[in-house]
């Protein structure tokens, strides 16, 4: 019964990264994770500043929409 339970863990983890990565939940993650590593003294942008300029940056390329 454990390793079943294990197994379901498991594989609910995977499902919720997958679907993290495939909604862009982790891109702010990343760029936090970037900024502490290359860009100490630059302010870091709020996950709304963030997902504004993202959403920015995606309409002014429409060829990077998927539909």
């Amino acid at each position: 019964m454990t390793a079943l339970l294990e197994a379901v863990g498991r594989a609910a983890a995977g499902v919720w990264w997958y679907l993290r990565e495939v909604s862009g939940e982790t891109a702010y993650d990343r760029y936090v994770e970037h900024c502490g590593r290359h860009d100490a003294a630059e302010r870091v942008l709020s996950r709304r500043e963030f997902e504004r300029r993202r959403q920015d940056d995606r309409d002014r390329s429409p060829q990077q929409r998927c539909c």
